[in-house]
């Protein structure tokens, strides 16, 4: 029988209230806080502390302040830019491209709960990737929602809120975002 982890790393119902993740994701919270409150002159502490919290990091920039549940489902390519205030929930793998560059206050969130009232009130939700492919531009305050894909040499204009995949070479805005423009 599988435990709660391994559902919800399979994209099955799962209780996230359950001793071992939120034993997960209180550590990664402490390591949230303490990349948090490291000077901005300490960039190997800090770079150390992501290595510890992120499944892959390569020497990524992320401005404070810095949030997500679990932290090994975040695989991060090389050059990756993440200005102040990013928060990644990361029940399942987000995984972030090469020379992608997030603006203030973007959230990216894996987890989604039940439409059903009954089924809601049980705690149980369930979880679905995000993937930025490479050389992609998040705007600022952008939602990207669970399931979605951003393909490569996209825009996501500020504000959107992504809940479908975008096609690479497109520019996004809205809410829900649409496809305004191709970028070939």
């Amino acid at each position: 029988m599988k435990n709660d982890q391994q559902k919800m790393l399979d994209g099955e119902a799962y209780n996230p209230l359950c001793k071992e993740l939120r034993k997960q994701r209180s550590r990664a919270k402490a390591l949230c806080f303490e990349y948090n409150r490291a000077h901005p002159d300490q960039k190997g502490k800090k770079q150390q502390i992501l290595s510890k919290l992120l499944n892959s990091v390569n020497k990524a920039v992320i401005e404070a302040n810095f949030y997500c549940d679990y932290g090994y489902n975040i695989t991060l390519g090389s050059n990756f830019y993440a200005n102040h205030n990013c928060t990644i929930l990361d029940p399942a793998p987000v995984v972030i491209g090469n020379n992608v560059m997030f603006g203030p206050n973007v959230n990216l969130s894996t987890a989604t709960h039940p439409l059903n009232a009954e089924e809601r009130a049980t705690g149980s939700e369930t979880a679905q990737p995000i993937y930025i492919e490479d050389n992609v531009w998040i705007g600022m305050g952008v939602q990207i929602l669970a399931g979605v894909t951003i393909g490569k040499n996209s825009v996501i204009a500020a504000g959107a809120v992504v809940n479908k995949s975008i096609p690479s070479n497109s520019l996004a805005a809205g809410v829900p975002a649409k496809v305004i423009k191709n970028l070939t």
